[in-house]
């Protein structure tokens, strides 16, 4: 199945971190599926820029909303999902994508309310999403969440830590309120869009070597040259989360260059009843040292 065969028409769907990267791509493809969408972020002019251009493409019965925040403001995330409440038809899908990488360094070093800084984005802001949207979902009794991860939550990310920190609680965060909220019929889920050449990747090639790391900074100069995960993959597999055929698969990270995901349908009962795509510990009879 293509991503064009998903269809998110009469949804409504809250974005952060929607005004540039892999946001922007999320919502051009939901758009083009049908959906209404709430783009938040705190850039106003690039957040107009991105609603002027995804708005000539929408349908009459589409809206185009956006709203200017910060996701590490509590107030400021409940005041877009209020928002999203009084004009968006039906409020039945929130992507958690705004996230920085935060300061990069040896922890020791690194200026720590940076540090702090990034924890409450990238994992308090996702938490404050979760608390606004969540009783709306719980009304409907149906809802879809996906959550932004990144290489810091399957791998140790060394002089990156408040990243890779954030982004692994983040995982964890999805599979329990998968749990909390199964009965609800809400899916939650996590993907990791593989290495993209966003503004992510410029931070860490300007920082250099002294603060990432030789090995890390020499793969990220090789990434940006050669090009990277496409932004249409984390999209696209953001819009198959999103829609009717995805109902049932919750509490997993996945991959969306590395995972047969288009597949998931049909082993959904198979998936359901096992770790896979999850983060789990490994014990030494995992590997065969009993």
């Amino acid at each position: 199945m293509n991503e064009t065969d998903y269809s998110l028409a009469g949804r409504g769907a809250i974005i952060t971190g929607a005004n540039q990267g892999l946001g922007r791509a999320i919502a051009e493809h939901f758009v083009r599926a049908g959906a209404s969408v709430l783009l938040t972020a705190r850039d106003e002019r690039l957040l107009k820029q991105v609603q002027d251009e995804l708005g000539r493409s929408a349908k009459p019965s589409q809206k185009v909303l956006i709203h200017r925040g910060d996701v590490s403001n509590r107030e400021s995330c409940q005041a877009a999902v209020d928002h999203a409440a009084r004009e968006l038809p039906d409020i039945s899908i929130l992507v958690n994508n705004a996230g920085i990488y935060g300061p990069k360094g040896p922890l020791e070093e690194v200026n720590w309310d940076e540090w702090q800084r990034a924890i409450e984005i990238n994992l308090f802001g996702t938490v404050h999403m979760f608390r606004a949207v969540i009783p709306l979902m719980k009304e409907r009794r149906y809802g879809k969440i996906i959550n932004l991860s990144g290489g810091g939550a399957t791998a140790p990310l060394p002089r990156i830590s408040a990243y890779a920190a954030s982004k692994a609680a983040v995982v964890r965060l999805t599979d329990t309120l998968a749990e909390e909220l199964r009965e609800w019929k809400i899916d939650v889920n996590a993907i990791a869009p593989g290495a993209l050449n966003t503004r992510l990747l410029d931070e860490v090639i300007s920082a250099g070597p002294e603060k990432v790391g030789k090995a890390f900074y020499e793969r990220s100069l090789k990434q940006r040259k050669e090009g990277g995960a496409p932004l249409e993959k984390g999209a696209s597999l953001a819009t198959f989360l999103a829609a009717r055929e995805s109902d049932g698969i919750t509490g997993r990270l996945i991959s969306a260059v590395w995972d047969d995901w288009k597949n998931l349908p049909s082993r959904r009962e198979r998936i359901a009843g096992s770790d896979v795509y999850t983060l789990r510990r490994i014990v030494p009879k995992d590997r065969g040292m009993e």
